[in-house]
C-alpha cells in the first residue's frame, strides 16, 4: 500500500484530477471499458462507468474545468473471446483503459505488466473505498498490493426444487429448516445423492436429473473440493496446495452420482440455455448454480414464484474433514497500463465513483449479484429486495475465493481435466489423481505443496 497519510493522498488525488481535467480541456477524453462474461443483465458493469463519467464531468464543470468524457463500452458474453481480444489488443498497444474481469486474472496480468495497482491512483481511506468489504479488497489484491476494485460479489449455492422434496416426504417445515441443517453439517453431499435418487424413484424427475450441477467448467467445482476438506493454497507459504485425498473424495462424489444414475455420464457439455430452462422449470431436483441465476430464473425463464418453489443453501459438507461452504468470484475493475498518465488518472477516478453504493446497487439488483460495500445494504433498492437480503445473510459469511496466484490457472486446468476423466469413466479416481500429481509436479514443481 502507499505510505503517504490519508490526508496527503486525498490532496494528491485532487491535484491529479485537476491536472487531468485541465489536460482534458483542450480535447475530449475517450475511456474504453471492456467486460468479460457479461450478458444483458450485467450491463451496469459498463454503464456504471458511463454514469461515473457524467458525474465527474459535472464536478469538473463546478470547478471551472471543461472536461468531456466519452465512454466506449464493449461487452463479451464469453470469457475466452474476451481474453483473446484483450491479449491481442495489448500486444497491439490498443488495450482498453478499464477491464472488468475475474479476480483470478490479477496475478498473471500484474506480472505481465498489463495492469497497474489502482492504489497508486486513488485514496484508499476515502469514501467510497473505505466502505468496501475488507475480504473483497483482499481478493482484489496481489502480493499485498491493491490492483483493482470489486465490481460485484456473488455466491454459488445449492438449489432444491421444493415440490420434489415434498414428493419424497419432506414437510414444509423441514424444507424451511434445510439451509440451517446444511450449515450445521447435518445434511451432507451423501444426503444429496440419496434425495436425488428418491426423486427419480418417485418419478418426479427423469433419470440423470436428480442432481444437475453446472454443465461446464467453472469456479463452482472448487467448492466440492473444499466440502471434502481440500485447501487451494497456503497463504503463509505463498504456494498452492494439492490435497490428494480430498481431491480424490471430490472426484468420487461425481463418480458415485453417475453410478447412482442421478447425474448423467455425458452431463458435461449440456448447453447452458438448455440447463437454465431445465432447472428453472422443475425438470431437475437438486442443482448447483450462482446467486445471479435468480435474475434469469425469474426473468427469461419465467419462474414466477421462486421462494415458493425453490429452496437454497450452502454447498453441503462432503464428510467430517470438510465443511459447508460457498465460493465468491468477484468481478473486479482493473486499470490497464498506458503512457497517458492523465488519462489513467481519470479512468481510476471513474472506477472509484462507479463503486459508490447507489451505483453498485443498480448492478446488484439488475443482475441478482450481491453488495460490495456495507452501506449498500442501506440503499432501499437493495435492502427491499428479498433475494439479495436473504442470499447475503445466508451465504456470504461462509464464502471463500480462489487464490490470486499466477500459477492457479495451471492447477485449475489439471483439476478439471482429472475430474472430467473420472466423471466420464475414462480413468478411475485413483488413476486421475495419480496423473494429476504427475502433471502438477512436472509443471509447477515446488510452487505447489502436494499432500
Amino acid at each position: 500500500m502507499m505510505d503517504m497519510s490519508g490526508q496527503w493522498r486525498a490532496l494528491a488525488v485532487a491535484a491529479m484530477l485537476a491536472v487531468s481535467a485541465g489536460a482534458a480541456s483542450a480535447k475530449d477524453v475517450t475511456i474504453t471499458v471492456w467486460a468479460g462474461g457479461t450478458g444483458p443483465t450485467d450491463a451496469y458493469r459498463l454503464d456504471a462507468i458511463e454514469i461515473a463519467a457524467g458525474l465527474l464531468t459535472r464536478e469538473a464543470a463546478l470547478q471551472g474545468e471543461a472536461l468531456t468524457i466519452k465512454v466506449e463500452k464493449r461487452a463479451y458474453p464469453g470469457w475466452d473471446d474476451f481474453k483473446q481480444a484483450l491479449t491481442l489488443s495489448a500486444e497491439a498497444g490498443t488495450a482498453p483503459d478499464i477491464v472488468a474481469s475475474g479476480h483470478e486474472d490479477i496475478a498473471p496480468w500484474a506480472q505481465s505488466g498489463l495492469i497497474v495497482p489502482i492504489e497508486s491512483y486513488i485514496d484508499l481511506d476515502s469514501w467510497p473505498i473505505n466502505d468496501i468489504y475488507p475480504n473483497l479488497m483482499q481478493i482484489a489484491s496481489y502480493g499485498g498490493v491493491l490492483y483493482g476494485l470489486p465490481q460485484d460479489a456473488e455466491s454459488r449455492p445449492f438449489f432444491f426444487w421444493r415440490p420434489h422434496l415434498k414428493a419424497i416426504g419432506y414437510s414444509d417445515a423441514e424444507i424451511d429448516a434445510l439451509p440451517a441443517k446444511v450449515k450445521a453439517g447435518a445434511y451432507t453431499l451423501a444426503n444429496v445423492l440419496d434425495d436425488a435418487r428418491k426423486m427419480q424413484d418417485k418419478g418426479v424427475v427423469k433419470p440423470g436429473y436428480g442432481f444437475y450441477p453446472r454443465p461446464l467448467n467453472g469456479p463452482d467445482y472448487w467448492q466440492f473440493y473444499r466440502s471434502f476438506g481440500g485447501e487451494m493454497d497456503d497463504p503463509k507459504l505463498g504456494k498452492l496446495v494439492f490435497d490428494k485425498a480430498a481431491m480424490g473424495r471430490f472426484y468420487k462424489f461425481f463418480v458415485d452420482a453417475v453410478a447412482a444414475g442421478v447425474t448423467r455420464k455425458n452431463h458435461i457439455g449440456t448447453p447452458f440455455d438448455q440447463w437454465y430452462t431445465e432447472v428453472a422449470t422443475g425438470k431437475a431436483g437438486i442443482w448447483q448454480g450462482g446467486t445471479w441465476h435468480y435474475a434469469r430464473y425469474t426473468g427469461q425463464e419465467g419462474l414466477k414464484d421462486f421462494f415458493g418453489t425453490v429452496q437454497f443453501s450452502l454447498v453441503p459438507a462432503g464428510d467430517k474433514a470438510g465443511k459447508p461452504n460457498t465460493l465468491t468470484h468477484p468481478i473486479v475493475y482493473l486499470l490497464t497500463k498506458h503512457n497517458d498518465k492523465a488519462k489513467m488518472e481519470i479512468a481510476a477516478k471513474l472506477i472509484e465513483i462507479a463503486s459508490e453504493p447507489r451505483i453498485n446497487a443498480l448492478h446488484a439488483i439488475r443482475s441478482a449479484h450481491l453488495a460490495i460495500a456495507k452501506q449498500e445494504s442501506n440503499i432501499p433498492l437493495y435492502s427491499n429486495d428479498r433475494w439479495t437480503r436473504e442470499a447475503t445473510a445466508r451465504l456470504l459469511p461462509f464464502a471463500n475465493a480462489m487464490p490470486n496466484n499466477p500459477n492457479f490457472g495451471v492447477y485449475w486446468n489439471v483439476m478439471w481435466k482429472g475430474l472430467e476423466s473420472a466423471w466420464t469413466g475414462q480413468k478411475t479416481v485413483e488413476e486421475a489423481i495419480a496423473d494429476d500429481e504427475t502433471e502438477l509436479r512436472s509443471s509447477l514443481g515446488d510452487k505447489i505443496v502436494i499432500r
